[in-house]
């Protein structure tokens, strides 16, 4: 039976996955000029790192078992990166929208 310990150990690896998305979105966008750049960048990267951070987190003993290793791509993994390409791209201003005060242009 889950505990609601464990829920919450879930939950904190489902939104530590979906802000290390997010923030890695957010860079490759800003940095990279290009049309396809972020999105090919996103698509080849944000997933390892996603998977590293999900092996670090099970190893300090966060969540519990979920029974099979593709719920757990898929709820980990999966899930945080379109959550996290989904917060960047939708509700996240565009990078060259944003203004920037004189000192930093």
């Amino acid at each position: 039976m889950v505990s609601v310990a464990g829920l919450v150990q879930l939950f904190i690896m489902i939104l530590v996955n979906a802000t290390v998305a997010a923030l890695m979105t957010r860079f490759f966008r800003v940095r990279l000029n290009t049309k396809w750049g972020p999105v090919v960048f996103a698509a080849v990267l944000i997933p390892p790192v996603l998977v590293v951070l999900t092996q670090a987190m099970g190893a300090l003993g966060l969540g519990f078992d979920l029974g099979s290793s593709s719920f757990v791509v898929g709820l980990l993994i999966l899930a945080p990166f379109a959550l996290g390409l989904t917060f960047d791209y939708f509700w996240m201003p565009a990078p060259d929208e944003v203004t920037l005060p004189d000192k930093y242009q």
